[in-house]
C-alpha cells in the first residue's frame, strides 16, 4: 500500500512584516516531509499580492494548502480559487466575503476592542507606531525580536487595505482557522465571527497576533490536520 503524497504548503504573510516570520513553521513542516514555499507578497495592492502568490503556485507540483496570516487571509481568500489550491488555512487572519476588504472588516470594531496603533498614512502607505508595536503585534515574543520587527516594518499599501475580494475561496474550498486568543490586532471575537461565517474547522491557541512566530507548533498542527483531511478525501 503506497503512502499518500503530502500536499504542498504555501505561506502568505500579512501587513507590516515579510515572509521571514514563517521560518519556524517552515522548518517544522519541512522536517515532516512537506514541500513548503514562502510567498514574499509586496503588500502594495491585493491584486499584486494575489499575482505574487500565483507565481509561487506555478512552482509547486500537486495540490497546495494555502496558508495566510492577518492581511494574508485576504490574499488567500482571493487567490485560493486557483485550481491547484486544495484548502485555505487562516492564522489569526481576515476572512473577507465577496466585495469585502480588510478596510471594511475593521470599520466597525467590537466595543472595547484594542485599536491597532496604525499611524496616519504616509504617501499612500501605513506603518504601526514603533513604540507600540510590541504590545499590539508581538506581545509574547522576546523584547529584542519584537523591536526588530518594529524597526524592519514593511510599508502596507492603501490599495492592499482596500482591495476587495471578488470570489471568496472559502465558499468553494475547505477551510481551517487558528484563533489567537491574546491577539490585540484582530480581536478574538472578530476571528471567531469570521471563521464561523466561513464554516472553517477552528482551533484556538494562546498567542499574540504573532502566534505564527511564537507558537509555530500550534500552526503546524492545524496545517497538518488540513493536509490529512485533504489527502483522505482524494
Amino acid at each position: 500500500m503506497s503512502t499518500p503524497t503530502l500536499p504542498n504548503v504555501a505561506l502568505v504573510h500579512g501587513g507590516f512584516v515579510d515572509g521571514s516570520g514563517w521560518q519556524g513553521v517552515h522548518d517544522l513542516l519541512v522536517a515532516d516531509g512537506y514541500r513548503v514555499a514562502v510567498v514574499q507578497n509586496p503588500t502594495m495592492s491585493l491584486e499584486g499580492d494575489v499575482a505574487a502568490t500565483k507565481q509561487v503556485l506555478d512552482e509547486l507540483d500537486g495540490p497546495v494548502l494555502l496558508v495566510g496570516h492577518s492581511y494574508g487571509g485576504a490574499v488567500i481568500t482571493e487567490a485560493g480559487t486557483d485550481e491547484r489550491v486544495a484548502a485555505v488555512v487562516y492564522i489569526a487572519a481576515f476572512v473577507p466575503d465577496k466585495d469585502e476588504s480588510v478596510n471594511t472588516l475593521i470599520a466597525d470594531p467590537p466595543p472595547g476592542a484594542p485599536v491597532p496603533p496604525i499611524l496616519p498614512p504616509r504617501d499612500g502607505y501605513l506603518f504601526l507606531d514603533r513604540e507600540k508595536f510590541a504590545a499590539s503585534f508581538a506581545a509574547d515574543l522576546p523584547a529584542a525580536q519584537a523591536q526588530f520587527m518594529a524597526d524592519s516594518q514593511v510599508p502596507w499599501g492603501h490599495d492592499a487595505l482596500r482591495g476587495a475580494v471578488t470570489d471568496p475561496a472559502w465558499r468553494s474550498k475547505p477551510s481551517w482557522y487558528l484563533i489567537a486568543t491574546d491577539d490585540r490586532m484582530i480581536p478574538p471575537p472578530a476571528q471567531r465571527a469570521m471563521s464561523a461565517r466561513a464554516g472553517a474547522t477552528v482551533t484556538e491557541s494562546p498567542g499574540s497576533h504573532s502566534v505564527y512566530v511564537s507558537h509555530p507548533e500550534a500552526v503546524v498542527e492545524l496545517i497538518k490536520s488540513a493536509g490529512a483531511a485533504v489527502t483522505a478525501s482524494d
